[in-house]
This record gives structure tokens, sequence and C-alpha cells, in this order.
């Protein structure tokens, strides 16, 4: 029996304290991790409004996790205590599904969140399944890496998913935590990349993190501007935008790609799809092999996000860093 120490809110929407339990017994498969930086996501920030009605209390958020490993079952493989890891949205899945079976693992009808009915990385220990348990490149930044095990692998697999290729001409929407990631994998890729922004004020800042061109997504004149020119877009806003703008920025065969969690329905006249043969697409997160292929890219080609860092007993203050939209671009919580 272990005992965590962690801070938790007892009721939606309410402050984080103190809160102290059990793990229970250390599972076979089990990792048990040291949490030495964890990364505060927007998701955290819904989960702990209840906005999407699954949340329960008390309630630890906290998902992209980096620390050691203090603990393993007898059956674990891959990791050792000792180890540098990263865990990030998901922390188990079947591991015998046909999505499991064919390295799909975050596609697995069983998959098990991290912060979804268990105690999350706002805390001295997390536990997870050890095919969930990344280990980390040797070289990596451990105080910048918590972000990329959701943000990053969040924008790194619709790269993958599209097949985009470094003579591709692309957009980005929303230079935020999500978006400020794309567009340094990006760049990096060797696309040409243009960024939608609302914020004038981040012209500048956003070119200098890879894009080619901003475009103000205020103004219709300039995206009409690029009318058919883009191969992939890729949407990381969670807002009802006017999406048919966008379809008509795409070339033909190009694809609108959302990563946000828009809630409305999306508006897509299907004329819109058809004449070009354009299509329109999502995904959530990534495999954990895909997760490794992530960080070793990160590593070799220095991508990291921006981020504020705050010490873990000031986790209240961060969180309304980020609900009043000041972090640039992403938190992490030192433990």
């Amino acid at each position: 029996m272990s005992k965590v120490h962690a801070y938790a809110a007892q009721e939606a929407g309410g402050s984080l304290s103190k809160f102290s339990y059990e793990l229970g017994p250390l599972g076979s498969e089990q990792v048990d991790i040291k949490v030495h930086y964890c990364g505060i996501c927007h998701s955290d920030l819904s989960m702990l409004n209840n906005e999407w009605g699954m949340t329960q209390y008390p309630f630890v958020p906290g998902h992209e996790i980096v620390g050691v490993v203090t603990a393993t079952g007898d059956k674990v493989k891959k990791v050792k205590v000792g180890d540098k890891v990263g865990l990030g949205w998901n922390s188990a899945s079947c591991m015998h599904c046909e999505q499991c079976m064919e390295g799909q693992h975050h596609l697995c009808y069983s998959l098990e969140s991290t912060i979804v009915g268990r105690h999350g990385g706002f805390a001295d220990t997390v536990r997870g399944h050890w095919s969930w348990t990344v280990p980390l490149p040797k070289k990596i930044n451990m105080a910048k890496a918590g972000p990329l095990l959701c943000g990053g692998i969040t924008v790194f697999n619709p790269i993958i998913l599209a097949g985009v290729q470094p003579t591709d001409k692309v957009g980005v929407i929303g230079i935020g935590g999500l978006g400020h990631m794309a567009l340094k994998f990006l760049n990096k890729w060797g696309c040409e990349v243009i960024a939608f922004s609302s914020n004038p004020d981040k012209k500048e800042q956003i070119l200098e993190m890879g894009a080619t061109k901003v475009i103000n997504s205020k103004k219709p004149e300039e995206l009409e501007s690029i009318k058919g020119s883009l191969d992939f877009i890729l949407n990381t806003t969670n807002v009802s935008l006017d999406w048919d703008s966008y379809l008509g920025a795409l070339a033909p065969k190009g694809r609108l790609h959302t990563v946000g969690a828009v809630l409305e329905p999306m508006a897509i006249p299907a004329f819109s799809l058809i004449m070009g043969e354009k299509s329109v697409a999502g995904s959530p997160l990534g495999s954990p092999a895909l997760t490794a292929t992530m960080l070793d890219f990160c590593v070799r080609h220095n991508i990291y996000p921006m981020v504020e860092e705050f010490p873990m007993e000031k986790v209240n203050e961060a969180m309304e860093h980020l609900e009043k939209g000041k972090a640039r671009y992403r938190i992490v919580l030192k433990a």
C-alpha cells in the first residue's frame, strides 16, 4: 500500500487543496511513477469543471506527467525502476482487442484515461500500465517535456495520419497551447506553414516559432488570398468557425483535420468536399509507440513547447492563469 500526497477538488469548479489517498496493491503489469513535472492542459480545467459530465470527485487533475519509475509489478516489460518516463492522457488499454493488437492502443474501447475515474498527476506519485509508460530519450529536457505527452502527440498524430509531405503547404488554426507545437513540428517536417490567428499581437512570435506567413482569421480577404493553396489544415481551436472558408483554402484532395473539441456540430457543405475531393477528419492522441517516436523527433530537432513553470503548491494560481487565457503557451507544475 502506497500513500499518495496530491491536490484535489471536492466539487465542480472547486479550488484544489491537499489530499491524500492509498494506491492499493501494485498490479502485476502496473508501474508507479514519482512525479517530477506535470503539465496543465485545458482538459484538466474542463474536467475540473465537469464540462464533459464524467468527472468524479474528489478529483486530482494532471495527465502530462514526467518522472521516474519507483516500483514495477512482476510482469512489467520495457521499463524498470529508475527509468525516466512519461505518462499522458491514457494510462491503460486492454492489450488484446483488434485495435491494441494492431498497435492502435489509443483506439481501444476499454481505454483507461489517467484522470477519468482515477487520480492524476497533480501528486507525488501516479500509477499506470507499463505499455503506456513511455521511456524518455536520454537527452530530453524533462522540465519542458510534460506537455508533449498530451498536446504534443495530439498535433503530431494528424501529421502521420494525413501523410503530410515536406513539400506540402499547410495551415494551423489557432496558435495556442496546441497550435504553437503544431507549428514547430510542421516547420521541422519541412513544410511551408501558414498560421491562422485572431491575435495580431502574436504575429512576430508566431513567425519565430516556424510559421512562414500569418493570416488574420478575422479578415476574410486575407483568407481569400490563399484560396485553393493548402494541402492540409489542422484546427486546434474548440470554437465554431466559418468552416467553408477554410475548405476553400484547401487545394484539391486537401484535408481539414480537427483536434479541437468543437462541441457544436460542424457545418460542412457537401459540395465544398465533393468538387475538390476534399476531406474532413479528426483524431484523439496517439499510440505509445508513436508517442515514443515523437519524443525522439523532438530531441533530434530541439522541439519543445513554450512553458511557464509553477511550483506544485501554487497549483490554484496556475489553473487561474490558464483559465484567464494568460498562459504562453503551456504551464508546467514542478513537484
